[in-house]
């Protein structure tokens, strides 16, 4: 908290010595309502942290008579703090006889006594903070609300520094420490303006205060004084406002105030701690996709400032500036406007830094703007994909793993071009040197993403050939049902062809039928007989793939398995709907790779299709599947043995369909 506070020194103890013995002469007759005169004049004040206004009386000469300046606890109380005082490291000031002499003084109606005590409370709180009870609380609240503007500005210093510790920031607050701090915001004086947002900051970090605070009427002054010349008052403003952006409410009502225009003009200030605050605050204040609309049309020049502090020399603040630009790319226009504004290539610059929070930052923004179509060609153009891939391993942080494969999975989502280039880059054969020791969802991500690339009939072979199956087919088996369902998907992906030709090899499947850990022979048989009906849809799908290929040694192995015959004759039985998966069902905006939910009865009616197909086919001595024709599919509702051109689409669409054109995430 940049405040400012006086310091008790030994001149405050000669300054309280000089009240001891001091005496009042009574008025002059020409000038009967005259103020004393003190020895230090007010131009004095600043060089001296103010303490010389404490109360340096000019002893007087004349030989008359003088009242008596002090009531008797008074002086009692100044002589026991002047002891205290001498002996402070070993006093304890927030109780007893200490705490006693405080409260006398604060509680005088000798405004130079309360000075003496709020400047005591002000150099007391700095060096020691303590939780403290009301009996402590109480005479600091009290000078609070003095109109002396010396009081007013130590004793919010000593509110300020108990303010640091959590139970006194409670208590603070339930004694009506608001109030007068919010008198104190507004008040002319720029000393006394700063600490008591400076007090309002600390208070504000506690989440049981954030509501009261922005119910108090603080957020007007608080936005005000963050255009305040002073660059200490601006800070402490700045900071406030950021400690009030942490709930919905409280987001709500800094907006309702007029935060948003001061937050993102002060984006530009030349001092770092501002930017800093002020750039977290609006990534704050954009979770919300109601504030986002009006950051787009009220902020025309947010992005462009965001982008420009990617490049500042603080790294806190080039961080901020990145995650703030993640947030706002949660909106398709924010993620075209980020790319616009040349923002790539500082976030390229971030995500090759060795600084893990601007790795993180910047990741996580370039995995949203990636989300949108028409960036998936710039990005791999600006020349992330390789930095992408390199933090594939990055594991020190699973996080970033996820940013990194998601954002590829992005990339490849709509864009044939893309998808070589990818694959040329080393993403496959990083994945599958990886995918089997990462974490569960990095590994979702990693198997979304090769079903993603699977859907190209120009990479299959390639990938097939890399032996991408070998790992797919463990992770069938995985604890998450996510993990299996994209595998399953992905083998699915590899196994259909949009045009089959005589030159398809399918040898790959055959090396992979029985091994690893039980090979496609085993997936297959743990998805039909999975109660789940998308993972039942899945298996009898991809049989018809291979089915469909015409491998000799492949359909022989599909028909002599004891394993599939049985269970796909069950499922070619009309029976009641079974519930289907939860896998992939959309849960948020960036949730991960999912299969389209289907009607329960669709979904039967398609798996009892497909079974019946593959039943025809294993059942009769014919070399293909009866009534299919290279690229032909089955569509539903069709009959059994239909040679339409539309044949299954429907189906094929139904399990892939998450992973074609649009399913950014």
């Amino acid at each position: 908290m940049a405040a400012w506070f006086p310091r008790v020194s030994n001149v405050v103890l000669k300054l309280l010595g000089c009240l001891i013995s001091s005496r009042r002469p009574p008025p002059h007759p020409s000038t009967p309502n005259s103020s004393p005169n003190y020895l230090v004049s007010s131009s004095d004040c600043r060089a001296g942290w103010a303490i010389s206004q404490v109360a340096a009386i000019r002893v007087g000469r004349r030989a008359q008579s003088y009242e008596p300046l002090l009531l008797e606890n008074e002086r009692e109380a100044v002589a026991d703090l002047l002891q205290y005082l001498e002996n402070r490291t070993t006093t304890n000031f927030f109780t007893g006889s200490p705490l006693s002499a405080l409260t006398t003084l604060s509680f005088s109606d000798n405004v130079d006594l309360q000075r003496s005590a709020a400047l005591a409370f002000a150099e007391i709180t700095e060096k020691e903070v303590r939780p403290v009870g009301r009996d402590t609380l109480d005479p600091i609240l009290f000078l609070l609300s003095s109109h002396d503007t010396e009081v007013q500005r130590a004793a919010s210093a000593a509110l300020g520094n108990l303010a640091v510790n959590t139970d006194n920031k409670l208590l603070i607050v339930k004694l009506g420490g608001l109030e007068p701090l919010i008198r104190q915001m507004l008040s002319p004086n720029v000393e006394v303006q700063c600490n008591a947002v400076g007090c309002v900051t600390n208070l504000a970090t506690h989440d049981d205060n954030k509501t009261k605070i922005a119910k108090s009427g603080a957020l007007v002054p608080l936005t005000r004084l963050a255009r305040s010349k002073d660059m200490r008052v601006q800070r402490n403003a700045t900071g406030a406002l950021l400690n009030m952006t942490h709930s919905d409410e409280n987001r709500q009502q800094l907006v309702n105030a007029g935060a948003i225009p001061v937050l993102v003009s002060l984006l530009n200030s030349p001092d770092t701690d501002v930017q800093y605050y002020c750039t977290t605050a609006l990534s704050n204040i954009a979770v919300d996709g109601n504030n986002r609309k009006k950051l787009a049309t009220s902020e025309p020049k947010l992005v462009s400032s965001l982008v420009a502090l990617m490049d500042s020399l603080s790294l806190k603040v080039q961080c901020q500036a990145a995650l703030a630009l993640r947030n706002l790319a949660s909106d398709e226009k924010y993620q075209l406007e980020i790319v616009k504004a040349s923002g790539l290539p500082p976030l390229l610059r971030l995500l090759q830094s060795s600084y893990l929070p601007l790795i993180l930052s910047s990741a996580a923004c370039v995995r949203n703007v990636s989300i949108h179509p028409q960036n998936e060609s710039p990005i791999i153009e600006s020349g992330f994909l390789q930095p992408l891939i390199n933090l594939l391993a990055f594991k020190d942080n699973e996080e970033v793993q996820c940013h990194a494969i998601s954002t590829l999975r992005n990339l490849a989502a709509s864009n044939e071009k893309n998808k070589l280039a990818i694959v040329k880059a080393g993403a496959v054969q990083s994945i599958k040197e990886l995918v089997l020791e990462v974490p569960i969802n990095v590994q979702s991500e990693m198997t979304a993403c090769i079903a993603v690339l699977a859907l190209s009939d120009e990479l299959k072979g390639q990938l097939l050939e890399m032996g991408i199956c070998e790992v797919l087919i463990p992770l069938t088996n995985s604890p998450s049902t996510e993990v299996q369902g994209n595998s399953a998907a992905a083998l699915g992906n590899l196994s259909s062809k949009e045009i089959r030709t005589s030159s398809d090899d399918y040898s790959a499947f055959n090396e992979v039928w029985d091994k690893p850990d039980g090979g496609m022979h085993r997936y297959l048989y743990r998805f039909l007989t999975n109660s789940d009906t998308t993972f039942q849809h899945i298996a009898v799908w991809t049989i018809v793939q291979l089915l469909e290929s015409g491998d000799p040694q492949l359909v022989s192995n599909i028909r002599n398995s004891t394993l599939l015959a049985p269970n796909i004759r069950n499922l070619s039985i009309s029976r009641a709907s079974s519930p289907s998966s939860s896998v992939g069902t959309p849960r948020s905006h960036h949730s991960h790779p999912s299969y389209q939910d289907t009607d329960a009865g669709d979904g039967l009616a398609e798996i009892q299709l497909l079974s019946r197909r593959i039943l025809e086919f294993i059942d009769s001595d014919l070399e293909g599947i009866p009534g299919s024709v290279p690229g032909s599919h089955i569509q539903p509702g069709s009959s059994v043995g239909s040679s339409s051109g539309r044949d299954h689409e429907e189906l094929r669409r139904s399990v892939r369909e998450a992973f074609m054109p649009g399913s950014h995430r």
